[in-house]
């Protein structure tokens, strides 16, 4: 048996080095995104220079860090502010480094012990906390309303009042939200990557799960690819594209994930009043734009624009590709069956991730000596939150057929490999 090289053996024990590389990349990437994204969006003409404090604030947020909304106008007025959203187009690329990053010195190996791959996880880990622990700090602010009621205006300026809302970080909430996602990023990066080493108790579920996990991903990029090509359609055919450039960079995985769930046949309930300009296709603005909470799906959008029905289409197309690449993937002695029940746990547990990371919340509203109450004209508040018993039911459905007619294509095509 020969002895390893000096170059194997740095490949399998992968140093601080690596690790910092890693985060670096992943947080450089992020931070990147977030800038473009919130330069197109207008950001960068906030005052008191606070744009990258908002860049900071994007950036914890994607990893599920709590960014408190806080609002001051002295004794005679009241504000108010909240917001619950989390950038997916940023979230998305941070895990897409991390994971190259941290499965790159995994390569070519046959088996890992859990030590060896507990420290090496580790070593990432510290340095993840350590570089978010930047951003979480400096994420931080606070900007005076500017008002459009000249009425409110000139009572706030006769009695002295400056409304004001601001933003502030809970740095350890967010280190340990920011932790666990990092956990799970690594987690599924090796559950998704075939050259990626398990340890031996967890070898024996790698013909079950691995499949399964690299098509739920493979059907969740496919997605985003589908939404960015229609994206950059709209914002060639619109006279303001950099409204379009800023949801593509910001929110691209928030509305192709939504519309993958509504093809699929789940209702979300959503709500849009005040000002907000939300940056998403006209239909889906004006359905929601209702006194009461507004439901959401095909139906309602197919009500103002026919050709939203395609939703289902590209969905059925989407989760059936999924579902043959799992089979494909798969061992050739797997059951019609044991291809339908694997389908419908992976669907199911994507559309719950989809629902948990893709709710919307934010309001504001201004009060100065009882006029423009907090929930009067000078209110806002954007709603949305899916129906998720629902919304599961109809992944289990969708995930049964689509994986025993998965699993009938997969053995089409390994029985005309055989013959040819």
């Amino acid at each position: 048996m020969s002895a390893r090289s000096p170059s194997d053996q740095a490949l399998s024990r992968p140093g601080w080095v690596q690790a910092l590389v890693t985060v670096l990349a992943a947080l450089v990437a992020m931070g990147g995104t977030a800038a473009l994204g919130l330069w197109a969006a207008g950001a960068a003409e906030l005052p008191d220079g606070a744009f990258p404090r908002v860049v900071a604030a994007t950036v914890v947020t994607s990893v599920g860090g709590v960014v408190e909304m806080s609002g001051a106008a002295g004794g005679l007025a009241e504000t108010a502010a909240e917001l619950t959203v989390i950038p997916l187009s940023v979230t998305l690329v941070g895990a897409l480094v991390i994971a190259a990053g941290f499965l790159r010195p995994l390569r070519r190996r046959a088996v890992a012990d859990a030590g060896e791959l507990g420290a090496w996880a580790g070593k990432v880990a510290v340095l993840w906390l350590l570089g978010l622990l930047g951003p979480a700090l400096w994420a931080r602010q606070t900007f005076r309303i500017s008002l459009d009621d000249d009425a409110i205006s000139d009572i706030t300026d006769l009695f002295g009042v400056t409304p004001e809302i601001g933003f502030t970080t809970d740095v350890p909430l967010s280190l340990f939200f920011g932790l666990l996602w990092l956990a799970g990023v690594l987690v599924l990066a090796l559950l998704v990557s075939r050259d990626a080493p398990l340890p031996g108790r967890l070898s024996r579920f790698q013909e079950s799960v691995r499949p399964a996990a690299y098509a739920m991903v493979a059907l969740l990029l496919a997605s985003v690819v589908v939404g960015l090509a229609i994206g950059l359609d709209i914002a060639a055919n619109r006279e303001h594209p950099a409204d379009t450039f800023a949801a593509l960079l910001l929110g691209l995985p928030n509305l192709a994930w939504l519309g993958l769930t509504l093809g699929l046949g789940a209702t979300w309930d959503g709500r849009v009043e005040g000002p907000f300009q939300l940056p998403m296709p006209h239909a889906l603005d004006q359905v929601l734009r209702s006194q009461d909470v507004e439901a959401l799906n095909v139906g309602t959008l197919t009500e103002h624009d026919g050709r939203w029905w395609w939703l289902v289409v590209a969905a059925a197309v989407l989760v059936l590709g999924a579902a043959f690449v799992m089979a494909a993937r798969s061992p050739a002695q797997v059951r019609l069956w044991q291809h339908a029940v694997r389908m419908a746990v992976a669907l199911t547990l994507t559309v719950l991730m989809i629902c948990l990371l893709g709710r919307v919340s934010a309001s504001y509203g201004l009060s100065v000596l009882g006029i423009g109450d907090l929930g009067g004209d000078l209110a806002g508040e954007l709603l949305l939150r899916p129906r998720i018993w629902g919304a599961l039911g109809l992944a289990v459905l969708w995930g049964l057929v689509t994986g025993f007619l998965g699993g009938l294509l997969a053995k089409g095509v390994r029985r005309r490999r055989t013959t040819s």
